[in-house]
């Protein structure tokens, strides 16, 4: 079985026990221009050890899978130019050819769990892409949610997508959905998505202990756990809905398609609400870096009293 090559920070921090959460790397390599993709992936790492964790930063850096980048890997991933945007698909295959890859939420959880390290922070997730039921266009993240026993904290799914059948599948993969603090499903930017949540948690020991619990039953899989924006950073959903329909009657217009669509959403939505986008993102996964620390605390403080 082939490990992550662990930075001396993160290798410190498992082998003496110490909270550890993984990071993905395609916010560097794919969601912001330099050098705000090197200062945020700098603020996020720094927000997970302001929290008493360690944070792992996983990446395919020459045909090696990394969990946890140097502050030199990290700044030259972060300049690095064609580099490969990593699922279950393809990480391998990136691998075996020696290349550079970013690692998307799937690829995220795969590098985390062969590393020994139990949470995610992200963003937020991808899912069903709405015409799906003419594309088949979903997401590989709601598949790996099923089969990967990684706890992914994000900002619930990407507002772009369809929310309803993202859920509905992930209810059919099993997958337990828990939105923190609330009880609707929370839409990336936005706080609430018109949408009930499956499952709620309102506590960083409650999703620990939900984590355990699914490990005791022999359930295969991990956990979403949705974490609202925080109130006075989220665009609402009503003000984001016109913007949204624009930005994919565009892609359709253009013939966008496959892997290309998220991007020129996102890139779309970014210019159309004149930033506004990008600085609820940024605020967003500063947030889920903050809960997943707490979770990653929580789990090693159960497994200290075991």
């Amino acid at each position: 079985m082939i490990r992550p090559t662990l930075s001396p920070e993160v290798a410190g921090a498992l082998a003496d026990g110490r909270p550890v959460v993984a990071l993905e790397s395609t916010i560097i390599t794919h969601g912001m221009p330099w050098p705000q993709n090197l200062e945020t992936a700098r603020l996020v790492e720094e927000t997970v050890r302001s929290a008493s964790a360690v944070p792992a930063t996983v990446a395919v850096l020459d045909g090696v899978l990394y969990a946890g980048l140097t502050d030199g890997q990290l700044t030259a991933l972060a300049q690095a130019e064609d580099v490969a945007k990593l699922s279950r698909a393809d990480i391998a295959a990136c691998m075996a050819q020696g290349r550079t890859g970013a690692t998307t939420v799937a690829a995220t959880m795969i590098g985390a769990h062969l590393a020994g390290i139990a949470v995610f922070a992200t963003g937020g997730i991808g899912g069903v892409h709405k015409g799906a039921e003419d594309t088949f266009d979903i997401s590989a993240d709601l598949h790996e949610l099923a089969r990967t026993p990684v706890t992914v904290v994000a900002a619930g799914a990407k507002a772009i997508l369809d929310l309803p059948k993202t859920l509905e599948v992930l209810e059919t993969l099993g997958v337990p959905v828990l939105a923190y603090g609330q009880d609707a499903f929370p839409a990336f930017w936005s706080r609430d998505a018109g949408l009930a949540a499956p499952l709620r948690a309102d506590s960083a020991a409650d999703i620990a202990a939900a984590h355990r619990m699914r490990a005791g039953l022999g359930l295969t899989g991990g956990q979403l756990v949705a974490n609202p924006i925080p109130q006075q950073d989220e665009i609402p959903a009503a003000t984001l809905a016109p913007i949204i329909a624009q930005a994919q009657a565009e892609a359709a217009a253009q013939g966008i398609a496959g892997k290309a669509v998220t991007p020129f959403l996102l890139q779309r939505i970014f210019e159309l609400t004149e930033g506004r986008s990008l600085t609820a993102n940024i605020a967003l996964v500063l947030n889920n870096a903050r809960l997943g620390a707490e979770i990653a605390r929580e789990l090693g403080a159960a497994r200290d009293r075991a």
